[in-house]
């Protein structure tokens, strides 16, 4: 294709945001009359923009130079010296992103037309998961940081929304308030950066940013790169903003898939990737990101070995995937790319455990437990062989996604050198240990053993509507991470946007041989704890490890003590100054004025006698002062 050509065809690339707002548009003001389709088209909107995602990324490919369309849409404030546009980007970044989102988020909205048959609020949901699509889009495509910002909060609008879909559920409206908190203050990280960046630099484009930060000082980018850190650990739950992920598993399950998989989490990844110039000129705040990353992969493990409801122990994996993907971002032009892999692989294999693990609820009537699964092997065949190779590509073993885009990480974050390579190395490698052991443990007590079902249950295979999506995304699991990283293809296709590993790595390095023989002894481990003995229908008294993981380690307990308390004694004593001290000095000069025009009115008597002993008085007065300073 020639570059006229190619350009001409990106050029339209506003199509990918048109497609998600319109169905999003139509079923939320349509009404009851697109009740009858309104799924039908909450489908196809997605599906229509993951095929023009396809023609611009097979243009891109075609497309000399940079590979870069920055296309101008429209001038959304312009006031005086502040210019803000809505512009779309297309580079290979952000259609790596635009390929994730539509490609997995369809097949996740596809399955939700059977999960969600017998919802009467069908069409509202796919209505958000539409809206939620476009905010995504909006987020990845935009050309500049404010506009980021207004996808930024669109996705924190929709996954609001959507965890609390069942607004019945006492327990689902609190989780969605807790994640639109937790977020909101994550916001205000990314907030104060883009005031930055437009007081330092006159702009927030990505371009002009990237300039401006080359003649700035450390400091500006430092302090730069922490605020993107706080918008970036608010979205993608990491450390301290992790809590609300866990809770938001209140949402219906595809919901958790899209969040997991596809969308929100992956937001604060894209964000500091997409900001590598800004972490290339502050150390500080690379190393800030890697140790956010380490600290959370190796949190989020160890909560999910504890949790017994299959969808937070997958929630707590989520946590520490996205651990990784940060790690490798704060690996500079070391791990950029491979993050990137990490992430897009992450998205089949992450996608296909919640839908499988919505697939055993759909057959046991909503039971979360998965010390009342056992046995379900045989009886949900297909849900249960996907699972099992989406389990094989999350744990890392070769030659399946998880081995070729987790591995790079792991060598490069040992490569770093000195102490920090001994600490993130050696936290990426146990973080490889501890998810082959929770995984593992999954897979036992919901596939293998004995059933521990009731009578009331009554596990069958899913259709085929749900079925299908599970089976794609399982070639995904198997296949994506060797064609990303082998030959260096996504190397390749993403340097000219975050340049080219400094050294080269191999597919079989001896950090990932270290980290794969960890992997098969926490493997065995968790065989020997929950495969050989029966497992009990009630969780045994754990150890204070064991007690912690299951309270999400605390992290509810710190927020509240770290947050919500002094949150609460500085807002009352702000309540206390200002009844007392504002409203104090305003009631008291009102009372003095008032008290004094009082005694003052009571010389305003009306009677002519009484002004005319008051001049008398003053005349008196007057003629003494005068004899006094005469004498």
């Amino acid at each position: 294709m020639t570059t006229l050509a190619a350009t001409g065809v990106l050029r339209v690339s506003w199509l990918l945001l048109a497609f998600p707002v319109f169905g999003a548009a139509v079923l939320l003001l349509g009404g009851r009359r697109t009740n009858r389709w309104g799924h039908l088209l909450g489908v196809a909107m997605p599906l229509a923009a993951f095929v023009y995602g396809v023609i611009a990324y097979f243009t891109l490919l075609g497309h000399s130079g940079n590979r870069e369309i920055d296309l101008h849409m429209y001038s959304w404030i312009p006031v005086a010296g502040f210019q803000a546009n809505i512009g779309l980007l297309i580079d290979p970044l952000s259609v790596c992103f635009v390929l994730l989102i539509t490609g997995v988020g369809s097949l996740i909205i596809i399955y939700s037309v059977g999960y969600m048959a017998h919802d009467i609020d069908r069409r509202r949901f796919f209505g958000y998961m539409n809206l939620f699509v476009a905010a995504m889009l909006l987020l990845v495509l935009a050309d500049n940081y404010l506009a980021l910002y207004a996808g930024w909060e669109g996705v924190g609008l929709a996954s609001y929304l959507l965890i609390g879909f069942w607004q019945f559920k006492p327990s689902a409206a609190v989780a969605a308030k807790k994640a639109f908190i937790a977020n909101r203050v994550g916001d205000a990280g990314l907030s104060l950066a883009v005031m930055l960046m437009f007081a330092e630099y006159g702009t927030f484009t990505f371009s002009g940013v990237d300039a401006g930060v080359k003649h700035s000082g450390s400091g500006v980018a430092l302090a730069l790169g922490l605020l993107l850190l706080l918008g970036a650990c608010g979205k993608s739950a990491q450390v301290p903003l992790q809590s609300w992920l866990l809770d938001a598993m209140e949402g219906p399950t595809p919901v958790s898939a899209l969040i997991h998989a596809a969308t929100m989490v992956t937001a604060g990844v894209y964000l500091m990737v997409r900001s590598n110039p800004i972490l290339a000129y502050s150390a500080d705040a690379r190393i800030a990101v890697a140790i956010v990353g380490a600290v959370t992969l190796l949190f989020g493990g160890i909560i999910a070995c504890a949790k017994d409801d299959i969808k937070k122990s997958l929630a707590g994996s989520t946590m520490s995937q996205i651990g990784y993907m940060m790690l490798g971002a704060g690996l500079g032009p070391a791990g950029y790319a491979f993050a990137i892999g990490q992430l897009l692989a992450h998205g089949f294999f992450k996608a296909g455990l919640f839908l499988g693990a919505g697939s055993v609820m759909h057959g046991m009537n909503d039971e979360v437990n998965m010390r009342r699964y056992g046995a379900l092997g045989r009886i949900m065949p297909i849900t249960s062989v996907t699972f099992g190779l989406a389990y094989l590509a999350i744990i890392g073993i070769p030659p399946f996604s998880g081995f070729f885009t987790k591995d790079p990480i792991i060598d490069a974050a040992w490569g770093s050198g000195g102490t920090q390579g001994w600490l993130l190395g050696g936290a990426a490698i146990i973080g490889a240990g501890i998810t082959a052991f929770y995984m593992t443990r999954m897979m036992l007590m919901t596939w293998f053993g004995a059933k521990r079902w009731d009578e009331h249950a009554h596990p069958h295979e899913s259709p085929g509507v749900m079925t299908w999506p599970m089976v794609v995304l399982a070639v995904g699991s198997v296949g994506a991470g060797a064609f990303l990283i082998i030959d260096d293809r996504l190397v390749d296709f993403l340097a000219p946007v975050v340049g080219s590993p400094p050294v080269s790595h191999g597919l079989f390095t001896w950090p990932g041989g270290i980290a794969l023989i960890l992997v098969v002894l926490a493997a065995a481990g968790a065989w020997a704890i929950y495969g050989r003995v029966p497992v009990p229908a009630t969780a045994p008294r754990g150890s204070f490890v064991t007690n912690a993981a299951r309270k999400d380690l605390y992290g509810d307990a710190l927020n509240e003590s770290a947050l919500m308390r002094p949150g609460q004694w500085l807002t009352r004593l702000s309540v206390y100054f200002d009844s007392r001290g504002v409203d104090g000095l305003v009631n008291t000069l009102a009372a003095t004025v008032g008290g004094s025009s009082g005694r003052l009115r009571r010389i305003q008597s009306g009677f002519v006698r009484s002004y005319a002993l008051s001049m008398l008085i003053g005349a008196v007065l007057l003629v003494a002062g005068l004899l006094v300073v005469r004498l």
